[in-house]
């Protein structure tokens, strides 16, 4: 996300995304609702565990297909961020909290521009972090309010575009 309700994502994302989107709104819906008249025709629908399953996964892809409506309604589509040390969405930001002597490596963006399979934290360029490393560049240290009141400091080792 860049401005407050905007989603940051690359040209794959999104097309992924949109592609989900179609399969969700065409041949699984249909698949659903197959489903449904399928257990509604066994009779008695109070204690029919097919049917009420069937329901429930309906609810569940309507609230899907509603969430991926919307994002995609709000998405910034982008290239990649260039290789220049400044933090961005898109970029693949290592920090290190002051005193701490670890490191935290996450992307500042979206969790739908991960790839699949990639196990890595995403913060939100809205969250209190984000919003403050938001813009600045490798090896400043920046301080923001916590969600809990506490001022924190992180020094930004490094800020890398996400490769996927």
């Amino acid at each position: 996300m860049t401005d407050q309700g905007t989603i940051w994502l690359t040209q794959e994302a999104y097309e992924k995304l949109q592609a989900e989107l179609e399969d969700l709104k065409g041949p699984r819906r249909q698949e659903i609702i197959d489903k449904i008249a399928a257990a509604r025709d066994e009779g008695d629908l109070k204690e029919n565990s097919g049917y009420h399953a069937a329901r429930d996964e309906q609810g569940k892809q309507e609230a899907r297909i509603r969430q991926l409506t919307e994002m995609l309604q709000r998405a910034e589509v982008g290239e990649t961020p260039p290789n220049d040390g400044v933090v961005e969405p898109g970029m693949v930001v290592t920090i290190r909290f002051e005193g701490d002597d670890e490191t935290e490596k996450f992307l500042l963006g979206a969790r739908e521009n991960l790839s699949e399979g990639d196990k890595l934290t995403v913060y939100s360029p809205q969250s209190a972090m984000g919003s403050a490393i938001n813009g600045h560049s490798k090896g400043e240290t920046v301080s923001y309010t916590a969600p809990n009141g506490k001022e924190i400091a992180v020094d930004i080792v490094d800020a890398v575009p996400y490769a996927g």
